[in-house]
């Protein structure tokens, strides 16, 4: 599938690390480097616009290693570009460490993953259908 990106960064195109990889790396679009202490958050641009297709989504992602190493989560995780948004992407990245941590220009700072959807139709009902797990949530299926 083709999607139309528009790069106004002077890096490159997002890109998959590995043959079989989900997501796309993408990279922070800075003038200078931001430094996010512990518990501060920020938006952090990429310079990235896309036009995806009807029926997809794109996911914007933590990096696993950013998030292990660091402490650096996307705070909307997953957050949501819809098919009809144009604006540029933006990562709300956050410092769930005890330590400060810079990021830098050019850096990947989390990944994108295209996906397919479904819009739904409500259909109003005054009963569910019954099912062995009911209405048990949060841990009521065991460890």
């Amino acid at each position: 599938m083709k999607v139309k990106i528009v790069n106004n960064s002077r890096f490159a195109l997002p890109e998959y690390q590995t043959p079989l990889s989900a997501g796309l790396d993408i990279r922070a679009n800075l003038d200078e480097s931001v430094t996010l202490r512990p518990l501060e958050r920020a938006m952090i641009p990429t310079g990235l616009f896309v036009e995806l297709p009807e029926g997809y989504e794109m996911q914007i992602r933590p990096r696993s290693g950013l998030a292990a190493k660091h402490g650096i989560t996307v705070l909307n995780s997953p957050g949501t570009i819809d098919a009809d948004y144009r604006g540029e992407i933006k990562v709300i990245l956050v410092n769930l460490s005890n330590e400060p941590f810079t990021i830098e220009a050019g850096e990947r700072i989390a990944q994108m993953i295209v996906a397919r959807y479904e819009q739904i139709e409500w259909q109003l009902t005054d009963e569910l259908s019954s099912t062995e797990r009911g209405a048990g949530g949060f841990g009521s299926t065991g460890k």
